[in-house]
């Protein structure tokens, strides 16, 4: 009978006992798990070579953009391109990023109206008036978007005019107010500023405008004094 040499029994260089035992145990032909799809979905339906497509100039609190929607031939958008007048922005390219999934979300079966309802009232800059007498503000340009494709495609309530809630109170001055004495020390120090704006005198700390004292100028700024020569 062959007895077995130790050193057949050893493990390879570099590797420990443990970890030999750990790939002993490992069966033959076991590969990484694969990730399973679990959800059953429809196959993506891309739009054809030549398709039909619309173009939309906006301008939202001075920057301009063009909405561009590429349709099948029943007239559903299946593609949506947004360009920002500043290319290469910030702005730009997210404006591109998010066309690039709305177009994937179009083309695998995701209904419109879940998009442009999540879309909608979004806040970010640049957002205010518009040129578009159907949409008259927008909170945002992701917020245009939404709401001009929901418009286009899907209802009219997308463009209906929302009211602009209340920020601030307008609060009139009272008649005792409008009487008040105005020979106070912020009085004083308005009109020695406007005396010692002819004279152009500037900090030499800060640069700021300096106001005549009783024992030279001082700066409205920083604080600091400077005699008079």
């Amino acid at each position: 009978m062959q007895v077995a040499n130790s050193a057949d029994l050893a493990p390879p260089p570099g590797t420990s006992q443990a970890q030999g035992e750990k790939e002993e145990k490992r069966p033959a032909g076991a590969e990484a798990p694969e990730q399973r799809d679990l959800f059953n979905r429809d196959p993506r339906r891309k739009l054809p070579d030549e398709r039909k497509a619309i173009t939309h100039k906006f301008s939202i609190g001075g920057h301009e953009g063009y909405i561009i929607v590429g349709m099948y031939e029943e007239g559903a958008p299946g593609e949506v391109f947004i360009k920002m007048s500043k290319e290469g922005s910030t702005l730009s390219g997210f404006m591109d990023g998010l066309a690039l999934s709305i177009s994937i979300d179009l083309q695998y079966g995701v209904p419109l109206k879940t998009l442009v309802d999540k879309l909608t009232n979004t806040r970010f800059q640049p957002s205010g008036f518009t040129e578009n007498p159907s949409i008259r503000d927008a909170s945002s340009v992701l917020d245009y978007v939404a709401r001009w494709l929901g418009g286009r495609f899907l209802s009219s309530e997308y463009l209906k005019p929302r009211v602009a809630p209340i920020d601030h109170e307008v609060v009139q001055p009272s008649m005792s107010t409008s009487t008040t004495n105005t020979t106070g020390p912020e009085s004083v120090a308005a009109s020695s500023i406007s005396g010692a704006a002819g004279d152009a005198l500037s900090c030499p700390i800060c640069g700021m405008l300096l106001v005549p004292t009783v024992d030279g100028y001082k700066c409205v700024n920083c604080g600091s004094l400077s005699r008079s020569s």
